[in-house]
């Protein structure tokens, strides 16, 4: 009796263990780059998804458009599997989302976990988002665009799709040595969302070209985050908080809190570590750390914001970050990019576009103004930098509270603090070519006076007036 139970057992978890892993094959999935495999790979998720399970794929390479991680689903990218995204916008569902700061209808992403709980998206597998031509369309009407003043308008218009969202979702893990790569638009978007982990992964969008807004990974509004063991080439923001764009971020006022970054690498992109420029909902209690960040990295750490946006940033403590070849270690800008920071329709345009609406609703200049204050920067190594800070606030709405530590700086030119209020220096070693700018120098302590220079700010080149590029660049 005791072995026929024995056997009825075993068979019983053999038949379990069987139900928990779900081929795609079983669907009709084809793993030779040509076959439109989406609703095949749906369809095994949907089966994993009754009892909670695992979705796996036999080596080769799996085409498909947009496909939906369910809740309790494990979809795992063993090494040797790519996931190839299609060239056809069609394959990418207009769905409720939010995008550049706005809530708006825009294309699903390749993966997503949208409105789901305990979700995994796993492997030392690939995913590749062949996205070229999704660049390619933006750059076609961005041209069409920026005689038109619409420079801002671009990025919604043209819409391509992300690679892997995680939207209003819980309890997500992403990672496992996973290859991100060549993403139409930003790689991995967390929005809405809750305790998500994302650990090990390497973004690669600078194959194939140069992605235009290819961000590595972008918490938007979320809570409760970890990122580590990230490894980060792209042609953007690597490393990004988000929190909501002008009036329409202030409407929805979620801020982005509770996060932790860590040991990671940011090879290529256009900041290592960056707030905004979405900072409407604001951000609170954010910890980066055991960051490197590499010379083909214009800035190590970037607030940026606009004169619409408003929101805040508190208990900011960034730590323990090395700097090799980057030009400007600290950078602050208050106005950043004009040309797409302030939505403007020319008044030939009759039928409106709703999200134009939405990006061209006044704010009132005190409500949008951003407030970054109580913010700790300690253990910078910098070496090879050209200029140390790039500071500017609002007169109005100082950056206050900055406390900066054991900095080990080594630049060619000091830079400028502007539009400060009590800003600590500690156990600082700053090797400068020239002065730092300071109009007042008692809201500096624990600066050498050797590495000062009071005195009124130098008139400033109207950002508007750059070209759109080096707009794009600051």
């Amino acid at each position: 009796m005791m072995k026929l139970l024995g056997a009825a057992l075993a068979m019983l978890l053999m038949t379990g263990a069987a139900a928990a892993t779900v081929s795609v094959e079983r669907f009709g999935a084809k793993p030779d780059g040509r076959t439109m495999n989406t609703g095949a790979i749906q369809a095994a998720i949907d089966a994993a998804a009754k009892d909670g399970g695992t979705v796996v794929f036999p080596a080769g390479t799996y085409l498909t458009g947009s496909i939906f991680v369910k809740s309790g689903v494990t979809l795992r990218i063993d090494k040797g599997v790519t996931l190839l995204g299609s060239q056809d916008i069609r394959d990418y569902p207009v769905m409720p989302t939010r995008i550049a700061g706005i809530e708006m209808a825009w294309p699903a992403a390749l993966v997503n976990v949208y409105r789901q709980r305990k979700a995994a998206i796993e492997g030392e597998g690939t995913i590749d988002g062949d996205g070229k031509v999704f660049w390619d369309s933006y750059w076609t009407l961005r041209r069409a665009y920026e005689p038109r003043g619409l420079r801002w308008a671009s990025d919604y218009d043209a819409q391509r799709p992300r690679l892997i969202q995680v939207f209003d979702s819980s309890d997500v893990k992403v990672g496992g040595g996973l290859l991100l790569r060549r993403s139409g638009f930003w790689t991995l978007h967390i929005c809405y969302s809750s305790d998500v982990t994302v650990d090990s992964v390497v973004i690669r969008n600078n194959s194939d070209g140069l992605g235009p807004s290819t961000d590595g990974i972008d918490i938007d509004s979320s809570k409760r985050v970890l990122v580590q063991h990230a490894d980060i080439d792209v042609n953007d923001d690597a490393l990004c908080m988000k929190a909501g764009r002008d009036a329409d971020g202030l409407r929805v006022a979620r801020p982005t809190e509770d996060v932790v970054i860590r040991d990671s690498v940011v090879r290529a992109a256009a900041a290592g570590i960056t707030f905004g420029s979405e900072t409407s909902g604001g951000f609170r209690n954010i910890e980066a750390y055991n960051i490197t960040v590499e010379g083909k990295v214009p800035v190590g750490i970037l607030f940026k914001s606009a004169h619409t946006r408003g929101g805040f940033g508190e208990n900011l403590r960034l730590h323990d970050i090395t700097m090799r070849d980057v030009p400007v270690v600290l950078r602050i800008t208050m106005n950043w990019n004009p040309s797409y920071s302030y939505a403007r329709i020319p008044a030939d345009v009759k039928d409106v576009p709703p999200a134009w609406r939405v990006l061209a609703t006044p704010v009132p200049p005190e409500q949008g103004r951003a407030r970054f204050h109580d913010v700790t920067i300690a253990n910078i190594r910098a070496t090879g930098a050209t200029r140390a800070f790039e500071v500017d606030g609002y007169a109005q709405a100082p950056l206050q509270r900055f406390r900066l530590n054991h900095l080990d700086i080594q630049a060619k030119e000091g830079g400028w603090l502007y539009d400060i209020e009590d800003w600590r220096f500690d156990a600082v070693k700053l090797a400068l070519g020239t002065r730092i700018d300071v109009e007042n120098s008692r809201q500096v302590i624990g600066l050498p006076p050797a590495h000062l220079v009071v005195r009124p700010r130098p008139p400033k080149e109207d950002p508007s007036k750059k070209s759109y590029e080096e707009q794009d660049k600051s």
